[in-house]
């Protein structure tokens, strides 16, 4: 790999990866990575499904309102709906 191949951008990016590289990663930050649980030991379940552009609508409504995901909304939605209290 010669210098000539890069740009000053792309050797200076190579460099500061390099530099983060030989100072180690801490293992609780790799752990980290992914998408949180859903729970202590939950295993969850991808649902994909369809919906109309007014579900959306207030599915987006609803988010916003309480500073929640998609996917956060939906859920409360389901389980208010499908688990009796």
């Amino acid at each position: 790999m010669t210098d000539s191949q890069y740009d000053a951008e792309e050797l200076t990016a190579i460099q500061k990866y390099a530099d983060e590289a030989e100072q180690g990663y801490g293992v609780a930050a790799l752990k980290r990575r992914g998408r949180p649980r859903l729970g202590p030991a939950a295993q969850s379940v991808v649902l994909p499904i369809r919906v109309t552009p007014e579900l959306v609508a207030a599915l987006d409504q609803r988010r916003a309102a309480t500073n929640q995901t998609r996917s956060e909304a939906a859920r409360d939605v389901l389980e208010a709906t499908l688990i009796p209290a």
